[in-house]
């Protein structure tokens, strides 16, 4: 459940994948003094902090969706969250390993149980978003083992392109939103000739596009706040309390006859 704090086993495994957040209290493109101190007031208590898994698409070594994540999670963290980004460098194919089997799938899984919200950024790649970024949405299924790695939380979809301004790749993330039973909040990001809007240091120009990933930021952190105490209230369902309690008396019907 996304309000949970699920215990990790062997952690320093599980934390192998996870990038280091380069200067995160730097953000110069940042008027800091219209940011609000009181972000989520009304909505619901900030603590326990929200905890935000960040993915991007790309894997570059100047890649574009990694440095608007990066930048996105200074933010997160300026806002009160608790924030995770998951480098998918090794992660196979789906269906490359037999069940699944592998590191980098089982980590990404425990990051997403633990996470409250996500943060999806891609590279618009011939009019929709990189395989690397479908690769890691697929690896996360409805349900495996009685868990839900995605229902419930919220989402932000950001992207990257490096031609004209393009909405290809948020549209199909929020597609992938909704099919993983996620709250993908309304605003969005996309940055156009993204070579153009990031320096040398991978870090955003004070622009427009920096003041919107600052908008998606505030309404993430809002929404997660407002919905985290309601979120399994929201997606309880009826088709699953039935599918539950046919499993529950098949069970006791075959204890039953064990018995007899």
């Amino acid at each position: 459940m996304p309000g949970e704090r699920r215990p990790f086993v062997q952690m320093d495994c599980l934390m192998s994948r996870l990038r280091i957040l380069p200067e995160p209290d730097h953000m110069p493109a940042l008027d800091r003094a219209m940011i609000r101190p009181d972000l989520a007031a009304g909505l619901g208590a900030l603590e326990p902090k929200p905890r935000i898994l960040l993915l991007y698409g790309s894997l570059r070594e100047r890649s574009f969706s990694r440095f608007a994540v990066e930048e996105a999670a200074r933010l997160l963290i300026l806002f009160g969250a608790e924030v995770r980004i998951f480098d998918p460098a090794d992660l196979p194919l789906p269906d490359q390993i037999k069940d699944d089997d592998h590191p980098a799938v089982h980590e990404l899984r425990e990051h997403a149980l633990w996470s409250e919200g996500m943060v999806w950024c891609s590279p618009e790649r011939h009019g929709q978003i990189t395989g690397i970024m479908k690769a890691q949405i697929d690896h996360l299924p409805l349900e495996f083992g009685g868990m839900r790695p995605t229902q419930g939380r919220t989402l932000a979809v950001m992207q990257v392109s490096g031609g004209s301004q393009s909405f290809n790749a948020v549209n199909t993330l929020r597609l992938l939103g909704r099919w993983m039973r996620m709250f993908t909040i309304p605003n969005q990001s996309s940055i156009a000739m993204a070579f153009k809007e990031f320096d040398e240091d991978g870090r955003l120009s004070a622009s427009s596009y920096y003041d919107r990933i600052v908008d998606v930021m505030e309404e993430l952190v809002r929404f997660t706040v407002l919905t985290r105490r309601h979120a399994d209230q929201l997606v309880d369902r009826y088709s699953e309390r039935k599918a539950a309690a046919a499993k529950r008396d098949a069970a006791q019907d075959l204890a039953s006859r064990s018995k007899a």
